[in-house]
């Protein structure tokens, strides 16, 4: 499993009814394009599935028809209309299930919300947290609000404004708090206090070194004195604030980070289980093994079958 670069879903995309072309945007503005689904099809039924994806840009799908989409270590069926987001982090694939797919998809980078994003980081939107709900089945009336933007995205891409791109990012950004409107749980509200500073502090920096692209790429922050020591806290300080934060240790909530990758590894990379164990930080491959079970009750070798 390895990064989607830019380059190379245009070269997929050209393949298609609706390849296009890479619009003309600097690198100081970041790229974005939106597609309607219906144009870019997967081929003939038969084929192998589609590999799962970690994209180096963001991407958010209307889409309406049965299919599935996989993403983590989740499966979600889709009935009819679902809206979802897709980001670097977490890796997926989408499964269209009969040939009558139809709805929109727009890709973006980071910088290309930079002018309009304020004080918010776009990885830090709960819409695009790893642990979240990207992936939201929504009603006739939510899909038709979601259209008439897509719609917006596709009419001021094709026009000649000069501040088209300036709009583009008002419509994505509108998209985007849409969507996360539809959320089944409330926004947190920004921390306040030092306890919930400290909280936020170490969940940025235990997320922020996954995923794991390559067996090379290894842990560099594994225990609780590795996060203790990089906050500039004591490690029974440490302990005490997540405790009372979250209720669970720092030791529980690295394992918990380190067992769902793990789990995403064994299941959509060829690496070998000590290649893992290797990235993971473990040891040796014993202790991964005897670790993985404990927090699972499989063998990585279950797991992976």
């Amino acid at each position: 499993m390895k990064f989607v670069p830019l380059e190379e879903l245009y070269t997929k995309l050209a393949s298609g009814a609706g390849g296009g072309q890479l619009p003309p945007l600097s690198k100081e503005v970041g790229h974005f394009n939106v597609f309607r689904v219906e144009d870019l099809l997967p081929g003939p039924t038969g084929k192998s599935p589609p590999a799962f994806h970690r994209q180096e840009f963001y991407k958010i799908s209307l889409v309406r028809g049965r299919s599935q989409v996989e993403y983590a270590d989740k499966v979600l069926d889709i009935a009819d209309r679902a809206l979802w987001f897709a980001s670097s982090r977490v890796p997926y694939r989408w499964l269209p299930q009969d040939p009558e797919q139809t709805g929109y998809f727009c890709i973006f980078t980071e910088e290309f919300l930079l002018p309009a994003k304020g004080t918010v980081a776009l990885v830090d939107l709960p819409v695009f947290q790893p642990g979240g709900s990207p992936v939201l089945l929504v009603t006739s009336a939510e899909y038709a609000r979601a259209e008439a933007i897509f719609e917006k995205m596709k009419q001021e891409l094709a026009s000649d404004y000069t501040y088209k791109y300036e709009l583009l990012r008002a419509y994505l950004v509108e998209l985007i708090h849409f969507g996360q409107k539809l959320q089944p749980a409330p926004a947190q509200a920004p921390t306040h206090n030092a306890a919930e500073r400290v909280t936020s502090l170490f969940a940025n920096l235990l997320e922020r070194q996954f995923p794991l692209v390559t067996p090379e790429q290894t842990l560099r922050l594994r225990t609780a004195t590795d996060f203790a020591d990089r906050l500039a806290v004591h490690v029974n300080h440490l302990n005490k604030v997540l405790k009372e934060t979250t209720g669970h240790t720092t030791t529980a909530l690295i394992g918990h980070r380190v067992v769902q990758e793990a789990k995403l590894l064994l299941k959509q990379t060829t690496w070998s289980v000590s290649e893992i164990a290797d990235s993971l930080g473990f040891t040796d491959v014993a202790h991964f093994c005897k670790f993985f079970k404990r927090h699972t009750g499989l063998a990585p070798g279950t797991m992976r079958a």
